[in-house]
């Protein structure tokens, strides 16, 4: 796998792809710095051997619409505050304009290219405009994992015009190591916890994950359709009736592969979805109708500890009550520390995908797992064992 490391820059222009893809406020400031920072590692490398560094990235959706509200122009100053250097902004991505910019660049600069979609073929793949990127640099740095499952003309079709001169930087191979810990490498017992409402969306990762992990921990919403289909009350609690089998399914698949299910024994159930609603522990087998599983419930809680301090490698991906509510967060909190217990004891813990990077940031576990990964999308992609195009391109 080739990084940023197989290369020296000086002297050498890095056309890197990043993912400034940050949220702004109403008056334009950047409010999540999270992105900036996993980027500057390598910005940081090519600078200190000489090179300069071309940033492009995309901002928003505008469609291919040229868009005020949507300029990378409003994160320069908060980037440049945190890579230690000012950077230069251009008004476009491809043309004179930026072929310009890029010949003035001297090595320890940087220059930020306007946001890649203000072009539709960005997102087409468009060999013509991939071309014209691959004008702006010597080198050409993927290091925008979150936008590694789309074959967009930045992330992907670039490459070719680079076939000796690509590589990944350090994020994106943190991210890719990170995965391959969990999926490949992974040293024994592997635990997933899979967390959300949804069997529906996490289908594909527990069939590709079946054969690589030892303890399936199940949680969240999800719960429930496994419940129901072994013929358990939920009351009121989410269900996706049409996905029983499925769940049945995969109970009897793992088995066949030796591989233990720990579904919650009790739950934290509520009269009303609301965080003021009134609350009572109860078997998950025997929820009275009218009240529904909100979060997992004490002994629960005890069981997945156990199996997670047990636990050498662990995944976790979703929830596993509703977060958003504060009583309701109480179990997703006990897993995130006894995560970061079993992390402190040796064990390498991954956490992923939409919900539950953003419960880990919100309780302050982010420091306290060994990675926390950056995207959502390509996490999950990966997760279901399919080879993202972005990681393809600098591979072939």
């Amino acid at each position: 796998m080739k990084t940023v490391d197989n290369f020296n820059f000086e002297n050498k222009k890095a056309l890197i792809r990043v993912d400034f893809n940050v949220p702004l406020d109403a008056d334009f400031n950047v409010t999540d710095v999270t992105r900036i920072e996993a980027a500057k590692p390598t910005i940081i490398k090519v600078l200190e051997d000489g090179g300069s560094a071309v940033l492009m990235s995309h901002l928003g959706r505008p469609k291919g619409e040229k868009r005020d509200d949507m300029s990378l122009k409003h994160i320069v100053d908060k980037a440049s505050e945190i890579l230690g250097v000012q950077l230069k902004f251009v008004n476009d991505c491809i043309g004179s304009e930026a072929e310009q910019a890029v010949a003035g660049l001297e090595p320890g600069e940087v220059l930020l290219l306007e946001n890649l979609r203000f072009y539709n073929e960005e997102e087409k793949g468009d060999e013509a405009f991939a071309e014209k990127l691959s004008k702006l640099g010597d080198i050409y740095v993927n290091d925008a994992f979150g936008t590694a499952h789309r074959a967009h003309a930045s992330t992907t079709i670039v490459a070719k015009f680079f076939p000796q001169n690509k590589c990944f930087g350090y994020l994106l191979a943190k991210e890719i190591e990170a995965i391959d810990k969990v999926l490949a490498s992974g040293e024994k017992p592997v635990t997933a916890i899979l967390g959300g409402s949804k069997v529906s969306s996490k289908i594909t990762i527990i069939e590709n994950i079946l054969e690589k992990v030892d303890n399936l921990i199940i949680g969240g919403g999800m719960t429930y359709t496994f419940i129901k289909a072994q013929g358990g009350k939920i009351g009121d609690s989410i269900c996706e009736d049409d996905k029983q089998d499925l769940a049945l399914n995969i109970m009897s698949e793992a088995a066949k592969k030796g591989v233990k299910i720990y579904l919650p024994v009790d739950v934290i159930a509520a009269d009303d979805f609301n965080n003021d609603a009134n609350t009572k522990v109860c078997d998950v087998t025997n929820i009275p109708d009218g009240w529904q599983g909100l979060d997992a419930g004490p002994e629960t809680l005890k069981n997945f500890k156990e199996v997670i301090l047990n636990s050498k490698t662990i995944l976790w991906n979703g929830p596993v009550g509703v977060f958003e509510m504060p009583n309701f967060a109480k179990g997703t909190i006990a897993v995130g520390e006894a995560i970061e217990e079993a992390t402190n004891s040796g064990a390498f813990s991954l956490v992923g995908g939409g919900d539950s990077v953003a419960a880990v940031k919100q309780f302050g576990f982010e420091d306290k797992v060994s990675y926390v990964s950056t995207g959502g999308g390509a996490m999950l992609e990966s997760l279901e064992g399919r080879t993202l195009p972005g990681i393809a391109a600098i591979l072939n």
